[in-house]
């Protein structure tokens, strides 16, 4: 398996500019976040700035306030899913050159374009929840649950959920995706796309729990999202993954626990 391994590594001058590449992506994804952090932060302050913005908290959304949110989470999936998935894409890019597949760089690209079309369609989940926490009058103007009671419940189910056997399915795939692409293997652009489709699906498997806990430390918290996309960074690549995934999963479902305690 060492050698098959060795053998899916890309040459050195595409591991780079992959590399590069995948950098350039997150590092504006981040700009993105932290220009839209602050102009929030500024206009919650001021009313009629947050109206300017488009996405005032407190009256009921329009198309633009949907949409605007729905950039916002595509956005902030990009910034912290696009560091985990670095390893299988260099690993895609490794196995596709060795078996001298056509148009190498179109390949990569589908298959990153696969892996973050799942992304995108949680991106429109998560923008349809929170659209309806904001109707139901069940989000702050910080973009968090109001409802102590509410949001000790989503901390239970992402924290139980972290410690499922169904989690570690995926969790697994996850961390050893050489396998799943060599018995899955399609060629041309369309089978790259279906192929990185096919682990997007086992990272949002992976994954989705964590991303819940943002509608409780607020969905815009970027220290948060920042935390959040260390661990699934770690569960993916470290040594340790699993123990990580596991710790969390257990702070996770007590800090659930403690939300309910302390709920009115």
């Amino acid at each position: 398996m060492s050698d098959l391994a060795a053998s899916s590594a890309p040459p050195r001058h595409e591991r780079l500019v992959l590399t590069i590449c995948l950098i350039i992506v997150t590092a504006l994804a981040w700009a993105y976040l932290v220009r839209l952090e602050r102009q929030m932060s500024a206009g919650m302050e001021s009313d009629a700035a947050m109206a300017a913005m488009g996405m005032d908290m407190r009256a009921p959304w329009g198309t633009s306030d949907i949409a605007l949110t729905y950039v916002m989470w595509v956005v902030m999936m990009i910034g912290m899913m696009v560091p985990s998935a670095g390893p299988v894409l260099l690993l895609f890019s490794g196995t596709a050159a060795a078996r001298q597949e056509r148009g190498l760089p179109v390949s990569v690209l589908m298959f990153g374009s696969g892996y973050l079309s799942v992304w995108a369609l949680f991106g429109a989940a998560a923008t349809l929840a929170q659209w309806g926490l904001h109707e139901a009058s069940l989000l702050s103007l910080s973009m968090r649950t109001s409802s102590s009671f509410f949001g000790g419940a989503i901390l239970i189910v992402a924290g139980a959920y972290q410690l499922s056997p169904l989690k570690m399915a995926c969790l697994s795939q996850c961390r050893s995706p050489l396998g799943v692409l060599l018995t899955n293997w399609r060629s041309g652009p369309g089978g790259a796309f279906r192929m990185g489709a096919h682990h997007g699906g086992f990272c949002l498997g992976c994954c989705w729990a964590l991303m819940s806990v943002l509608f409780v430390v607020g969905v815009m918290n970027l220290l948060w999202v920042a935390i959040l996309g260390g661990v699934v960074l770690l569960e993916k690549i470290s040594p340790v993954g699993i123990n990580v995934a596991r710790a969390a999963g257990a702070l996770i479902l007590l800090a659930g626990i403690a939300l309910l305690v302390a709920a009115p």
